[in-house]
């Protein structure tokens, strides 16, 4: 996977000091802080797959960069992206992490949340799996097909995306709607004809159930990833959160050089081999940018395809959910 020399963290640190609220510079000093009034305590949704996430917890680096701020952080797992936005809606959460669909149907849903900082395209960290022996060959065979997926999930976009490329209407099949532990007992039972689903549990099922990769997501959507924060919480604490952005990039930029000691320290907690999860570490960038108007307008993308599918309750304008968008 190339990599961008330009794409460092001062780069990043840089955008996101002039995206968020209040931030002059992207990381201060502590002194600097003494007279500011800021939150004392981070309340971080993370999911077990959002590898960078996971690590960062486990290494501790946050907390010890914010205990003299005298902010504590609180993590909260969450099995998925959409259940993750559920407790950032109801205020449950301050930051989290999550793929591109889950925060247009939160965004629909009257959800007071902004986009931070996203991930560079990871096109082969998704894909469609069908059985082995399937007569399913193109993604054309899956009309009328049941297909396991998480509903409002990243895998939500990429499937629609993928059948209308290939002149099938999303009306067409039979979503199974399932969370990933779920799904994957479906479809090893042979309930379903097919799932979609994202790394780790996509290169986990091709290896133990021998499932056969259909297609991922390259040449067919972005499959970009978000940080995000709660509005309040960003308007308040742009400082902060800009040194959990900073923290974000160094555990990313050693991820990229340390790919096998990430992932055996990631197999305990995620319960798999660790070549597994190597390899689906390798599907993603683990690159961060700050939020801009490309992004959002492929996010935009998606919700108006949403909403012509009747998939969210109302159009929605993906900029509004920009710091610097309506409130």
């Amino acid at each position: 996977m190339s990599r961008d020399p330009l794409l460092t963290r001062r780069t990043f640190l840089a955008g996101v000091g002039a995206t968020l609220a209040a931030a002059a510079l992207p990381v201060l000093s502590t002194a600097a802080f003494a007279a500011d009034e800021h939150a004392k305590e981070l309340r971080i949704g993370y999911q077990k797959a959002a590898s960078t996430l996971v690590l960062l917890k486990a290494h501790g680096t946050l907390e010890k960069r914010l205990a003299p701020l005298g902010i504590a952080v609180k993590w909260t797992e969450f099995p998925a992206g959409p259940q993750l936005l559920e407790g950032l809606n109801v205020g449950a959460i301050d930051f989290g992490y999550v793929g591109e669909a889950p925060p247009v149907f939160a965004q629909a849903a009257g959800a007071n949340f902004v986009y931070t900082a996203y991930e560079i395209p990871t096109p082969h960290a998704e894909g469609i799996l069908v059985h082995p022996d399937a007569p399913i060959r193109t993604l054309a065979d899956l009309k009328g097909k049941k297909i396991a997926l998480n509903k409002g999930s990243d895998v939500h976009w990429f499937l629609v995306a993928a059948l209308q490329k290939n002149g099938v209407k999303f009306n067409e099949i039979q979503p199974v709607y399932l969370p990933p532990a779920d799904a994957r007992a479906a479809f090893e039972r042979g309930a379903v004809d097919a799932w979609a689903i994202w790394d780790p549990f996509l290169e986990a099922a091709k290896r133990q159930t021998n499932a056969r990769l259909l297609a991922d997501a390259d040449g067919i959507v972005s499959h970009h990833q978000f940080f995000l924060s709660a509005r309040p919480f960003a308007q308040q604490n742009g400082e902060v959160l800009a040194i959990v952005l900073d923290e974000v990039g160094k555990e990313g930029e050693w991820v990229r050089g340390h790919y096998s000691e990430a992932a055996a320290q990631l197999a305990p907690i995620q319960g798999l081999d660790a070549s597994v999860i190597e390899s689906g570490l390798r599907h993603y960038a683990h690159i961060y940018k700050p939020v801009d108007a490309n992004v959002l307008a492929e996010q935009q993308r998606i919700a108006d395809t949403f909403a012509e599918l009747h998939l969210i309750p109302t159009k929605i304008v993906t900029r509004d959910a920009a710091l610097s968008g309506k409130a």
